[in-house]
This record gives C-alpha cells, sequence and structure tokens, in this order.
C-alpha cells in the first residue's frame, strides 16, 4: 500500500486537559473542528498534519510508537495542533485509531457496558486486559487500565482512548509501577456491582491477584478455564467460503487460498481434503512460475500440518493453553516456510529471485472443556489467527469492522521501533516493502505473528489479500457488503464474489484471494444452514435430559461436518447424477427391447402384471 493509497481517519481525541476545556464548534488551526468534547474532526485529511522535527524529543508519544503492533487496542499518534490564546500556545497530540462511533462519539466504557454484557463478553474483556498488561507495563502506561473510563469496548473488542503514564510518587518524581493488587482493585468494582454468573469465580482470580508474588502468568490458567467454560456454553456454527481470481490486469494468478468455493469460468473444482475450521489465504511473491507454486506449495502443507495439530489436540484430557497452540502453528508456519526456501536452494534462487509467499490463516480449535461439577462442554470456541506478511484478515459485524492484524513491512518496522509516526512511514519510498514472507530465508527467522479470538458475537472474519485491502477498499466499502454478508437465505460465495468484483473495479491491480467465515454463537442449531461450508459445534452437557442423539452428533467436535461445496460444486454433482440416471433408463430401455424381441411371451405377461385396471402408464413405460 502506498503512501498515497490510505485514507486517513478523521475523528480524533485530543489529548490533555486544556484540549476538553475547547468549547465545541471551534476551530483549531485553521483545519480541527471540536465535535464534542476531545473528538475533533480534521476538515483537511488530505493534508499532512504537524509533527516536530525529532519524534525522540517527545517523550509522551514513544509508548504509542513502541505498542504500534497492539493497535487493535492502542490507539495511534496522528500529529499536533497548535491551540493558542491569549495568554499561552499549547501544542495538542491528536489520536487516530480511538474508539469513536462512525458519527463521532464515544464507544461505551467497560464499566457502563459491563451490567448489559453477556458473561462471555465480560469474562474475555478481562482476559485481553491482562493480556496488555505486560507490553503496557514495559513502556511505563499499565495505569492506562487502571481507568474505567479510558477503557471502551467494541463487542468484543478492548480499546484504549489514550495511554496514560504511570503516576509519579515523592519528591523524587520516581515512577510508581502499578501493581497487580491495583489491577485487581479496578476490576473488583465491576464484579462486585454486577449479577454476573461467574462473580464468584472472578472474585477468587481477584484473590489471587493481591498476593504478594502474583502475575498474569499465574492467574492465567484459571482465567483460561473460566473464558473457555462461559464460551462453550454458547452454540457455534461456522460458514466457509473463499475464491481467488487474477484481476482485470494480470495474466496469471499468483494467489491460492482454502477452501475454494467460487471459481473463475475456466477453471476446475479441485477435489479439496475436508479439515474443520481451517481458512487459508497466500499471495505468492516471485513473479511467473514462482510466487504462485509458493502459494500453492504453503496451502497444501498447511493443510497437513493443521491437520496433525487438530488429531494431536483431539487426543489431549486437559485444556492446552493459549501459548502452546501459538507456539504449534508458528513451529508449523516454519516447516512450511522451510520447504520452500529449500526448493529455493535447491533450485539456486538468491535475493528478489526467491520465491515466496504471503499468508493469514485462521483454525478455530475445538477444545473440549470440563467442568468442576463434572459436565463435559464440546467446544471452546476458540480461533487462533497467523499471519506473515501483509495479507491481512478483518472482522465485520453488522454494526462495525475491526483490522486483526498488523501487516509486516517496513513502515510498521520504522514505527515500532520509535522512529516515525505511521503516518509518516507510510509515505516513505520503501514503506510498503515487506520485511518478511515466507520462502525469503530460514524459518528460524520468521517469526509468525500469532493471536488468539474468541468467538462471542456474530460477525463475519474476512482473510484477504492485498490485492482487496490495498487503499483501504475494505474499510472504505464493508457496509455495502456487510447485507449479503449476514443474509443466511444466500449463499456465502456470493458474498465472496461481490467482494472480488469490488476489487477488480476499485483496486485491479493484482489478484485478489478472499475467504468468508460467518461465525454465529446466537441462532439455532437445530436449522440447517444453507450457505457454502458449514462447521456447526455447540454445547454437550451430561446434566442436559433433552439433548437428543441428533443434536449431540452436530455439537461434538470428534463429528463436525463440513461441507465445501458452492453452488457450482452441486451443479457438477447434479450433473453427474443426472447422467448417471440417463446411463441407467438407456441401458434398461435397450434391456426391455431386447427381452421383447428375445421373448415376447414373458414380457407380454410382465406388461400385463405391471397394468392396473383403468390405468396404461406402466404399459405406456415398458414399450
Amino acid at each position: 500500500m502506498s503512501s498515497q493509497e490510505r485514507l486517513i481517519g478523521r475523528y480524533l481525541w485530543a489529548v490533555g486537559g486544556t484540549a476538553a476545556q475547547v468549547r465545541v464548534g471551534k476551530l483549531v488551526a485553521s483545519r480541527y473542528r471540536v465535535e464534542a468534547p476531545q473528538i475533533w474532526l480534521d476538515t483537511l485529511p488530505e493534508s499532512k498534519p504537524d509533527l516536530p522535527g525529532s519524534l525522540n524529543s517527545l517523550g509522551e508519544i514513544i509508548p504509542y510508537l513502541r505498542l504500534f503492533p497492539h493497535r487493535r487496542h492502542v490507539p495511534e499518534v496522528y500529529g499536533y495542533a497548535r491551540l493558542e490564546n491569549r495568554r499561552e500556545v499549547t501544542d495538542i497530540l491528536l489520536l487516530e485509531n480511538v474508539p469513536v462511533t462512525a458519527s463521532g462519539g464515544l464507544y461505551p466504557g467497560i464499566a457502563e457496558a459491563w451490567s448489559g454484557a453477556t458473561t462471555v463478553l465480560q469474562v474475555y474483556w478481562l482476559w485481553q486486559m491482562t493480556q496488555l498488561w505486560n507490553p503496557l507495563s514495559a513502556e511505563g502506561v499499565a495505569s492506562s487500565l487502571l481507568v474505567p473510563e479510558n477503557i471502551r469496548v467494541q463487542g468484543g473488542r478492548v480499546w484504549l482512548l489514550e495511554l496514560l503514564a504511570d503516576r509519579v510518587s515523592g519528591s523524587q518524581e520516581m515512577p510508581k509501577i502499578p501493581s497487580l493488587e491495583d489491577f485487581a482493585s479496578c476490576w473488583w468494582s465491576w464484579i462486585t456491582q454486577s449479577n454476573s454468573a461467574v462473580s464468584k469465580e472472578l472474585q477468587d482470580i481477584c484473590q489471587q491477584m493481591y498476593a504478594a508474588d502474583a502475575t498474569t502468568k499465574a492467574i492465567a490458567p484459571a482465567l483460561n478455564q473460566l473464558l473457555l467454560e462461559v464460551a462453550a456454553q454458547q452454540p457455534l456454527q461456522l460458514e466457509f467460503a473463499g475464491g481467488s481470481e487474477k484481476g482485470p490486469r494480470r495474466f496469471h494468478n499468483e494467489d491460492s487460498c482454502f477452501p475454494q468455493t467460487v471459481f473463475p469460468p475456466d477453471s476446475t473444482v479441485p477435489d479439496d481434503d475436508i479439515i474443520p475450521g481451517l481458512a487459508i489465504v497466500c499471495d505468492g511473491v516471485g513473479g511467473h512460475d514462482r510466487g504462485e507454486v509458493a502459494s500453492q506449495m504453503a496451502v497444501r502443507a498447511l493443510c497437513l500440518q493443521v491437520q496433525g495439530l487438530l488429531q494431536e489436540l483431539a487426543q489431549q484430557t486437559e485444556l492446552v493453553m493459549p501459548y502452546v497452540c501459538m507456539e504449534h502453528l508458528s513451529s508449523a508456519i516454519r516447516v512450511v516456510n522451510n520447504l520452500i526456501a529449500a526448493q529455493n536452494d535447491e533450485q539456486g534462487r538468491e535475493s528478489r529471485q526467491r520465491m515466496a509467499t504471503t499468508l493469514v490463516m485462521a483454525l478455530q480449535i475445538p477444545q473440549k472443556v470440563s467442568t468442576a461439577d463434572g459436565s463435559h462442554l464440546g467446544n471452546s470456541h476458540e480461533l487462533y489467527l497467523a499471519h506473515v506478511g501483509d495479507s491481512r484478515a478483518y472482522w465485520i459485524t453488522r454494526d462495525y469492522c475491526q483490522l486483526l492484524t498488523v501487516d509486516d513491512d517496513v513502515s510498521v518496522r520504522e514505527v515500532s521501533e520509535g522512529r516515525a509516526t505511521y503516518w509518516q512511514a507510510l509515505r516513505e519510498p520503501d514503506g510498503g516493502s515487506l520485511t518478511q514472507a515466507l520462502g525469503t530465508r530460514d524459518g528460524e527467522s520468521i517469526e509468525p505473528n500469532v493471536q488468539r479470538l474468541i468467538l462471542a458475537e456474530d460477525g463475519v472474519l474476512l482473510l484477504c489479500s492485498d490485492g482487496l485491502s490495498d487503499r483501504d477498499c475494505i474499510e472504505q466499502s464493508w457496509t455495502d457488503c456487510v447485507g449479503m454478508m449476514f443474509d443466511e437465505n444466500r449463499y456465502l460465495d456470493e458474498a465472496v464474489q461481490a467482494w472480488i468484483n469490488l476489487a477488480n473495479r476499485k483496486n485491479g491491480h493484482d489478484n485478489t484471494s478472499v475467504v468468508l467465515v460467518r461465525c454465529r454463537v446466537s441462532d439455532d442449531l437445530s436449522q440447517q444452514s444453507v450457505t457454502t461450508g458449514t462447521v456447526n459445534a455447540g454445547l454437550t452437557s451430561d446434566r442436559d435430559p433433552d439433548f437428543s442423539p441428533q443434536q449431540a452428533a452436530i455439537a461434538n467436535p470428534e463429528s463436525l461436518a463440513l461441507g465445501r461445496t458452492s453452488r457450482q460444486g452441486m451443479k457438477k454433482r447434479v450433473m453427474v447424477v443426472c447422467a448417471l440416471l440417463a446411463i441407467f433408463l438407456i441401458v434398461t430401455a435397450v434391456g426391455l427391447l431386447s427381452w421383447s424381441q428375445m421373448d415376447p411371451k414373458g414380457f407380454k405377461r410382465l406388461r400385463e402384471s405391471l397394468q392396473l385396471p383403468g390405468d396404461n402408464s406402466s404399459s405406456n413405460l415398458l414399450q
């Protein structure tokens, strides 16, 4: 994505008490209109914002830069606005990627949203906060997680309004490092003021955090067990569809995806193995007969690796912790990397001649959950995302679109190392150049980005190559496709084709691959879906006397049924059946004709025995 292709966010958060005092409606620096307290609208988003010559001189923005890999939860530096009044001149820090709605209001604070949230969301929010605790502590901004008004929620996402420096204490102005005890005290106020079904369990976890030697690692098993228990009590249905096209300006397609249920007219339907819960998009790098080979190798090899991983996890009798699953996925990706790298080495390819591929993949792991009272829950609703390169993943609901991944490119590296803001880095000539891809070097040098999501709300996971995501095509157009993606009376591959058509129309400079995973946690699983590929998983419980064998078959992850058949595939099967039927009728007709010639008396007796009084239909069929 070039520097000119990025649409800069319009709504910004103005940091500080001085910004909070600026009246609504005022135009600051002839550019920023105050829409609400500290919510400013950039009326000239095509112009570069003001920034100092040296970022190192502004210590307040360094944590934002270094925490850029956590941008799903942490805002980004946009620039500064000079606020002038009669007495003084103040430079106001402006943040983008902030929890501001499309209409210019704030998303609710966690304390405000807590009482109306499902139990799954409550525990999921707390789990995300524990994942942020250590990175924020390392940058001296853990206090950001101790102020409820600063913690906003958008569906399942925890989203910070700004980063708050850890407090200073004493005359020597030494920072006071927040402890897990402070963290637990913050939680306690929400937990005890609600009627949460898991208040007792959360209070027990808080008690562990009050211990002097408490760490997030120590409380992780109990919190993870609770999270998976409450998630597994929801039903779950996943539907898959995917497609890949070369685009209007390319002569061949270097992308590959799994599953592929939408095909160009001149393609054939591959006989893909059924792998429940798996989605992959790979964007080949290296030119004709190189990039496409790398992407196809990656998809095939990952399918084999995932099959082995799922078999291994299915044999576990206890819950596997998230970091273990992440390590397994990272190892699998490194194996695939080495396969491509080895072929490069065998063929003597060096530097830019080496074939490679980006990767974004999602894997829903259906762990079984055993509870303390002896019940067994069939699916823990864990979804793992892994990516290398600049292929992306988005989470889309009817109300919002979230980018889940952070590109592996030069611009992101520059920001994470504190040398530039993202806005600045994107404008450098090499800002969009990849910093890693599968096959370029030894697997030990590859660092896959792996994260875990809990499926706690209805939505669609979109995986894509940059043929679609370039120029912020998804951010600008997702509302146009949302109806089709959520219409359960339509095939999901229609939405895939719509996204591909949109990419060809608005971008068109590259191949495009799209895989959609429609996730439902709120519908009755007894109703069979008409969409492309379907995985059904849900709640099994020894305590439920009304749980039918049919429901158990649907809910048991060992009996997951995945039909990766598109309408094109269904038509193909119908044609095969019709052809077989035609052959059968021809053979039958020839046989009956031969019988009538060889044994006319026997044939006449059969015809008369099949003929009903007043009915000539049977005899007509046999004549």
